[in-house]
């Protein structure tokens, strides 16, 4: 797969990452867009580190969102 391949395919996956978190957390689109391009695996899933790309949507939403603090904890 070229490149530009593997981008499309990588981009197609942060769409539906985005919109799991955005259904799991009742939000908007762009809230859930948000929360995923500030979170700190959304770099790691980019980069290919151990392999989170590979990993279901459904898992890393979850993963992103254990990243949030607790409101209780503030």
């Amino acid at each position: 797969m070229s490149a530009e391949g593997k981008q499309t395919v990588l981009q197609m996956k942060y769409a539906r990452i985005i919109a799991t978190i955005a259904e799991k957390e009742n939000v908007s689109a762009q809230k859930a867009l948000s929360i995923f391009y500030n979170s700190e695996t959304m770099p790691l899933i980019q980069e290919g580190v151990a392999d989170l790309h590979c990993r279901s949507d459904e898992y890393l939403a979850e993963e992103i969102l254990r990243e949030r603090p607790n409101v209780s904890d503030t």
